[in-house]
């Protein structure tokens, strides 16, 4: 059954559908410029890696992991495969673990986005607790890997 035209539903989604057109158009060029640092960033990974930023120490590891990670969000694909590679070239699991977890959970680069979206304490917040979380999982991964 088709809703006249004037109906009050109608009025309240044309509202609710503009303010969302709205809210997305403040926020494109700050999603615009997110990718554009992105894939800058993803070009620089392979290089830290090679670098000697991991292999060095399982804790030091879980954190360079985490901060690269952290840096460099991305795509979980992406990061499933770049674990394994990482992990072919002997760099540690708990590096690696960390370096996955923190790709896909913490987002350094688009955290203004994410700040304009919700607001910076939750953003940071967020940001915070899922950088910890992901070092405590490498450890647990970790260990529970390296026991069986």
């Amino acid at each position: 059954m088709a809703q006249p035209k004037n109906s009050p539903e109608r009025r309240t989604v044309l509202s609710a559908a503009g303010a969302a057109l709205s809210s997305f158009w403040n926020m494109f060029p700050l999603i615009i410029a997110i990718l554009l640092l992105m894939s800058l960033l993803a070009q620089l990974l392979p290089k830290l890696v090679h670098s000697g930023w991991l292999g060095k120490h399982p804790v030091l590891d879980a954190f360079s992991g985490a901060a690269i990670g952290s840096i460099a969000a991305g795509q979980p694909i992406a990061s499933y495969l770049l674990g394994g590679e990482l992990l072919a070239n002997h760099v540690g699991l708990i590096g690696v673990t960390a370096l996955v977890v923190s790709w896909v959970t913490v987002g350094i680069t688009h955290l203004p986005l994410e700040a304009a979206a919700f607001n910076w304490r939750f953003a940071l917040l967020r940001n915070l607790y899922s950088f910890g979380f992901a070092i405590v999982i490498a450890f647990i991964i970790g260990g529970i890997l390296y026991v069986q």
